[in-house]
């Protein structure tokens, strides 16, 4: 199995999403991430169509190429078309040079994965994911996975997976396929564990490495006291979730320590949970959420979180998860 480390790079962020990132400041996060220990690092041609790929694959080049693992996706080709504004489908601050093509069939997947190897300039991808299929199951099922599948066979990738924003589809994919890893974003967290209830016991049965992305729930767990802007699902947070979030965020700093490292350590304490990817466009980012994985959170405070009922019902916590 991979060793993804407790937590990697996502790299929407380097891709532009909802504001810019100079080359200079990508590069400095990515050569910050490796200094920190980081040697996951999660990408896709969706993000910034094509430019995080790229950032990504010139940071890396120049590191010892068995020394990390890169992570990227299927599922969407870019077409080159004559650049119109920005890129307002992604929502990445980049021209709109290029438009998503769905495609999740055998030759679709071939096709990405060799102009995603040709963007990172790169030998090779470690874990090559099946990027939301939602609405393209059954091309995915007879395409895109058996395909990767025999990629895997012939020594062109190392993994194989899956990348979504639910927990459904993904359960069904693992049970069906010999999957590597499931990448699950924003369905396992402080304020939605529901990954609990059918994916992460049907990964571990198995032995499928779980990755969680959106632990901070698109920004309200990233606050040390959540304002009332906070984001939720990419949305205004709802009232409920935003005082939950507030209650947490007391009970951590009672107890001398911060919602932000609660949330990451919670996340990381479920026995199926391999790695975590966190969105990074600063070194002063990757700084803060190193800090996060080794701040104390004594066991006092999650005694309280549990006695008070702010934890998802069933969620370990470290301690009960041994860390």
């Amino acid at each position: 199995m991979l060793d993804l480390g407790r937590w990697g790079l996502g790299a929407a962020a380097l891709g532009n999403l909802y504001t810019a990132v100079d080359d200079a400041t990508a590069r400095a996060t990515v050569d910050a991430c490796w200094d920190a220990g980081i040697r996951y690092v999660d990408t896709a041609p969706h993000y910034g169509l094509g430019l995080s790929e790229q950032r990504v694959g010139a940071a890396l080049r120049e590191r010892p190429r068995g020394e990390f693992v890169l992570e990227t996706k299927v599922g969407r080709l870019l077409r080159p078309v004559p650049a119109q504004g920005r890129d307002n489908e992604g929502g990445f601050d980049v021209p709109a040079a290029f438009e998503r093509v769905w495609d999740f069939s055998a030759a679709g997947v071939r096709r990405s994965v060799e102009e995603s190897l040709a963007r990172l300039g790169l030998d090779r991808i470690d874990v090559a994911l099946v990027h939301d299929p939602d609405d393209h199951v059954e091309e995915a099922r007879a395409g895109a996975f058996p395909e990767l599948l025999r990629m895997r066979e012939e020594g062109l990738i190392a993994a194989v997976g899956v990348g979504m924003n639910q927990t459904e589809l993904p359960t069904r994919f693992v049970e069906e396929f010999d999957l590597d890893v499931v990448l699950v974003a924003g369905r396992y967290h402080l304020l939605d564990a529901s990954a609990l209830t059918e994916l992460l016991p049907t990964a571990v049965r198995r032995g499928t490495a779980v990755v969680l992305g959106g632990v901070f729930a698109s920004g309200i767990l990233a606050h040390d006291d959540p304002p009332a802007e906070a984001t939720y699902a990419y949305a205004p947070a709802p009232a409920e979730l935003l005082e939950r979030a507030r209650r947490i965020a007391v009970v951590a700093r009672e107890h001398g320590t911060t919602l932000p490292a609660v949330a990451v350590q919670a996340a990381s304490a479920h026995p199926g949970v391999a790695s975590l990817v966190l969105g990074m466009r600063s070194p002063a980012e990757v700084a803060r959420n190193a800090a996060l994985f080794d701040t104390p959170v004594p066991p006092e405070a999650w005694e309280a979180l549990q006695r008070e009922h702010l934890l998802p019902a069933g969620m370990p916590v470290p301690t009960e998860a041994g860390a």
